[in-house]
């Protein structure tokens, strides 16, 4: 007899969406929304709904790759980001939230305002010079720590 070797399918791109959340790795890009939308041009606000930042304090993890990179950088003045460790993957982890509509788990994490604030100088200036937004690097894992 013959025998038969049996294929498994391949998940299709819906079925990898599901859970997006859950198959967060270290290294992705943490990404934090801090700003709110008032007087956003309809570029940016665009782009911060395709990255799924619907409102201030929501968190999203992205691949690291160019085109997100490029979207980061069309957004930097409203978020700020940084290179997520294993670590604070597994506190987001905890924090994922089911989606009843759609099945799976959502692709933000809702996340509170953060303990002693986001820096001295407040949210409209950058990191660089004790600010909120643009590129924490590793200080991000901090950051998502205090907002848990």
């Amino acid at each position: 007899m013959a025998e038969t070797k049996i294929k498994k399918k391949a998940p299709s791109k819906s079925e990898e969406k599901k859970g997006n959340d859950l198959n967060a790795k270290p290294g992705m890009i943490a990404i934090v929304r801090v700003r709110g939308g008032i007087g956003l041009s309809g570029d940016i606000k665009q782009t911060l709904e395709l990255l799924c930042l619907y409102k201030q304090n929501y968190c999203t993890l992205v691949e690291n790759n160019p085109s997100m990179k490029g979207m980061i950088n069309k957004v930097k003045d409203y978020v700020t980001f940084g290179i997520i460790d294993a670590e604070t993957v597994e506190l987001l982890k905890k924090k994922a939230e089911k989606d009843a509509r759609r099945g799976g788990y959502k692709k933000f994490y809702r996340l509170q305002p953060p303990k002693k604030g986001f820096g001295r100088k407040g949210i409209k200036k950058t990191f660089r010079i004790k600010g909120a937004l643009g590129n924490r690097s590793d200080k991000i894992n901090d950051l998502i720590k205090r907002m848990m």
